[in-house]
């Protein structure tokens, strides 16, 4: 597609062909969004308006004529930017990508010329220096609320208290906050307030977090909830995905359709792959945003970087150093267990972690057993079937892992060996963890931590065993181990342990 530009208002040559009137991309005017005053007699398209509010959508997502968008555009309802702008470099407006080697050139057939497109996002359909991203600017729907919106009649502990007032003031405050909180603080429930407050007050919020699997566990809890408040659910595949509502769960991801929507953005596993490795994933957060909306962090394990920042006062941060059951974090035991890996090559399995597996067998306690990779489980499994058949392991291409998990939570499986798949999202009640290899590279101090996080977690077994099989300890083991240790005394500090 390509425009001109006519009594200063940019027309698309697919609405006004004209043999003498010189049309180009959009990328290639200097403007870096385009605009038009806003008509106060233009009776504008509820539908439309209902579709594009908070998005950024290219004309191949809009099922809308393209001269009913045009003219949302000249009455000044609608905006236009450029999908990749166009200078010295290139610049995808949609995902924030920059690199050069993630752009390819094709031969467009709605330009008729070469044309860049940009290929790190392309799984969002493919956007390139001819295609405009097309955005709401109207006014936007109204949000009424008639009563208030939380049903929830649980009770939180002092620490989840102290944290959801803190969350609240952010909010109505417009500001940013991290909640660092300990695995199985119940970070959820400290949230809950919050959300209310801003649905009241008209506001838009939306949790998202890097993983699906959390987003679908997540919509049950927030419809008991909130149950009379509109609840979408946004991941690949999902039928929302053209739906706007009060109440947004979404993926990271997803997020790269959204453009200035949210007045309450709250990131949940704020340290998790991707979000924590991608600047894509950030970029999207930030553009979803509206420019004064309120953000909350949640991690367990904040980026060393930011924990040094909120040692300096430098980020406000609110912590959560105790569970709800207010029982001590079960520490890890560091083991020797000699070079394993050289053992697993010889079909053997080191005498300590022999043990440490008939002992959880005869006193049928189930554990997870971690280890670094999955040519290493699959090693490791052939040899602990000869201990009991019925021991498994679960990696991210396992395509019965949500069948083992089921088993695993159901107790059908004594021991489940997996690699760092399962370090998050998965709560079984009373289980120990172990880790061999836990001076792998892989086991970081964020890992190793969210790994310990497993254990003690249900308020009928708040204690377990965590126990790190090494062939040498490394910084992140003790790190971890301190990580845990320090939120244990600041627990007991502010009262808000009992017991040792």
């Amino acid at each position: 597609m390509k425009f001109t530009k006519i009594n200063q208002l940019l027309v698309p040559n697919v609405t006004t062909p004209c043999e003498n009137t010189s049309f180009i991309p959009i990328s290639h005017f200097p403007d870096k969004i385009h605009t038009t005053p806003r008509n106060p007699g233009f009776h504008f398209s509820t539908e439309l308006q209902d579709f594009l509010q908070g998005k950024q959508l290219l004309f191949d997502d809009l099922p809308f004529p393209i001269e009913l968008i045009q003219q949302h555009y000249e009455n000044g309802f609608v905006s236009y930017r450029p999908g990749i702008a166009y200078g010295q470099d290139l610049f995808c407006n949609r995902c924030g990508n920059e690199d050069s080697f993630l752009f390819s050139a094709f031969h467009c057939a709605r330009c008729h010329s070469e044309c860049f497109y940009c290929r790190k996002c392309i799984t969002m359909g493919r956007i390139s220096q001819c295609t405009p991203l097309v955005s709401w600017i109207g006014p936007e729907i109204n949000i009424i609320t008639l009563e208030h919106p939380l049903k929830w009649s649980g009770q939180l502990s002092l620490a989840q208290q102290t944290a959801s007032t803190e969350v609240v003031k952010v909010i109505n405050e417009n500001r940013e906050i991290l909640c660092w909180a300990v695995c199985g603080a119940g970070k959820t429930e400290v949230l809950f307030d919050g959300i209310a407050q801003a649905i009241l007050n008209g506001k838009r919020v939306c949790l998202a977090t890097p993983r699906t699997d959390v987003v679908i566990e997540l919509v049950p809890r927030m419809k008991a909830a909130f149950p009379h408040t509109e609840v979408i659910a946004l991941y690949g595949g999902s039928e929302d995905r053209h739906k706007f509502a009060p109440l947004t769960l979404s993926t990271t991801h997803q997020l790269l359709r959204f453009y200035r929507a949210f007045d309450v953005v709250i990131i949940d596993e704020a340290d998790a792959f991707p979000y924590s490795s991608e600047p894509m994933l950030e970029y999207a957060v930030q553009h979803s945003k509206k420019p004064d909306a309120s953000t909350v962090y949640l991690s367990a394990t904040p980026s060393p970087a930011w924990q040094h920042e909120v040692k300096q006062g430098k980020r406000h941060a609110i912590t959560i150093p105790a569970r709800y059951h207010k029982r001590p974090l079960p520490v890890p035991t560091f083991k020797w267990c000699g070079n394993w890996r050289k053992l697993l090559k010889k079909k053997q399995i080191p005498a300590i972690l022999t043990k440490w597996i008939l002992n959880h067998l005869s006193n049928r306690k189930q554990a997870f057993l971690f280890i670094p990779h999955v040519h290493e489980a699959e090693s490791l499994v052939s040899l602990l079937k000869k201990l009991d058949s019925r021991i498994t392991a679960v990696y991210s291409e396992d395509q019965n892992r949500k069948e083992k998990v089921t088993s695993f939570r159901q107790g059908e499986i004594p021991i489940l060996i997996t690699t760092t798949i399962l370090e998050r999202g998965v709560t079984v009640p009373n289980i120990d963890v172990a880790v061999l290899g836990a001076e792998d590279a892989i086991f970081t101090e964020s890992a190793l931590v969210q790994i310990s996080g497993r254990v003690g977690r249900s308020a009928s077994y708040p204690t377990g065993d965590i126990t790190f099989f090494h062939y040498g300890k490394t910084k992140a083991m003790i790190a971890a181990k301190t990580h845990i240790e320090d939120m244990n005394k600041e627990g007991f500090k502010r009262n808000l342990l009992i017991g040792e």
